[in-house]
């Protein structure tokens, strides 16, 4: 998840990372023997990745095989180095691959050897790095896949939701010859577990076990940014649980990384996964507390917290889909920090909304993925958002809360809620089903007239607005 170009402090930035997206579906009757496994290894500064394919195949693919946001180049392709001989490791299409140089089958046992290093990635879980030396490490980055050829490798789509797998998630072992291991909040010697969706962290950063949070902290994180988060998050979880009802978890773990106090930069960044937020922190900007860099800090609170209601308790289907929970999430924190903070400018965030919509809904919202334009998905989903929410207001005085909670209460035991079902929702709500095709339009089409669509959605919805050249000014 993403959110960059916060610009009133110099180089501010502040980064929203994936949250629980819709996972590829394992094949049916796939059985846990027939899984590629990998045994992931630190020992002191060496660490290694060792895979045990469990059939002969020309590729293995990577699942995680995002971009580094910055310079949209393949992260993996500058951290990871293979070590067994006659196997390259290149970048087809949309995802990292293996393959034989001769054109064969992969050798059933591979070795690579890698350097963690953390980036920013589009809509993905990067590496955490410690000032103390411990690493966080994202568990799904060593999933692979086989496939018959590069040529195939270069027509897999970007989303792999419903794509036909030939083998389950690889079966991940961890270990450091270093001591134990952090996995879910316990110290243990090594773990083994297929799809654990969570961050391992190898190291000794310490754990602060809290009444409603756990903390593990960077030893050298401006102590003034635990302190505010521990005070924050319970309260906007508490907003969040009173509204919509139980999330996804009653006591997560907050995960803080600070890669120093870089000179001229501000910066904020992490995701969320099931039970688990994770922020990176780092620059000169952030070493002190302020308004503006606490209401930042309070914001990625809100947004990430969001998502254990909207992305863990349900989530999207596919990647087109991401609106839903990205811009869902976006004014779901926006609401919850104006009923928290008195100071929290709520005009100014709908605003930012709105202009970033109108900016990047000249092509299709719902591929803006593939465009790496992945803050579309935030910036529109909240818009539509917005209309829902007004849609609400008319037809029973309610807010974007109310419209959400039927919809998530509906989907808790399949856990998906879909383009459709939304949609569905809001003809339902606002009676006026030009509603759903403006939205529709936006999502498949984008619009020749950005503004023009966008200030006619809203106005139909019951959002007052006006139009000023090229921008559409919230009233």
């Amino acid at each position: 998840m993403f959110r960059p170009g916060m610009a009133a402090l110099a180089a501010l930035t502040l980064t929203l990372g994936a949250c629980a997206a819709g996972q590829p579906v394992e094949p049916a009757g796939v059985a846990a023997a027939s899984r590629p496994a990998v045994a992931v290894t630190r020992d002191g500064d060496r660490w290694t990745a060792d895979y045990s394919l469990d059939r002969d195949a020309p590729v293995w693919a990577f699942f995680r095989s995002s971009l580094i946001q910055e310079t949209r180049r393949p992260w993996r392709l500058e951290q990871w180095r293979v070590l067994t001989p006659g196997v390259v490791l290149e970048r087809v299409g949309s995802y990292d691959i293996l393959r034989a140089a001769d054109g064969g089958p992969v050798p059933r046992r591979v070795q690579i050897a890698f350097t963690p290093r953390g980036e920013n990635l589009e809509a993905d879980y990067g590496v955490l790095v410690f000032t103390d030396g411990s690493v966080a490490l994202p568990s799904a980055q060593f999933d692979v896949f086989p496939l018959p050829s590069p040529e195939a490798a270069a027509a897999v789509p970007n989303d792999l939701n419903g794509y036909p797998l030939e083998a389950g998630p690889a079966l991940v072992t961890w270990r450091d010859a270093g001591g134990p291991i952090l996995f879910r909040g316990r110290r243990l010697p090594e773990v083994t577990e297929a799809e654990a969706d969570t961050y391992v962290l190898f190291g000794r950063a310490s754990i602060v076990e809290g009444a409603r949070l756990t903390t593990v902290a960077d030893p050298q994180l401006p102590g003034w940014i635990g302190e505010a988060i521990e005070d924050f998050a319970p309260r906007v979880a508490d907003y969040y649980t009173r509204r919509l009802g139980a999330g996804q978890t009653e006591h997560p773990t907050i995960m803080m990384s600070w890669a120093g106090p870089t000179r001229g930069l501000t910066s904020m960044g992490g995701s969320v996964m099931p039970g688990l937020v994770v922020m990176a922190f780092e620059g000169e900007g952030v070493v002190e507390p302020s308004a503006q860099v606490l209401g930042m800090a309070r914001w990625f609170i809100g947004h990430e917290s969001a998502h254990f209601w909207l992305g863990q308790t349900v989530r999207y289907e596919r990647e087109r889909d991401a609106w839903i929970t990205e811009g869902g999430a976006d004014l779901m924190a926006i609401r919850a920090l104006t009923f928290i903070d008195d100071a929290w400018d709520e005009r100014r965030e709908l605003q930012k909304e709105v202009d970033d919509c109108v900016r990047l809904a000249g092509q299709p919202v719902a591929e803006a993925g593939g465009r790496g334009e992945h803050r579309a998905y935030y910036a529109c989903g909240a818009v539509f958002a917005l209309a829902a929410e007004a849609a609400q207001k008319r037809a029973t005085g309610g807010d974007w809360f109310d419209f959400l909670q039927p919809l998530i209460a509906a989907n808790r035991a399949d856990g998906v809620l879909t383009g459709d079902e939304w949609l569905t929702a809001l003809d339902v709500t606002s009676g006026d089903p030009a509603l759903r095709r403006d939205i529709e339009r936006l999502l498949d089409e984008g619009a020749t007239d950005p503004a023009a669509a966008i200030a006619g959605l809203l106005e139909r919805a019951g959002v007052a607005c006006t139009r000023e050249g090229s921008r559409v000014i919230l009233a």
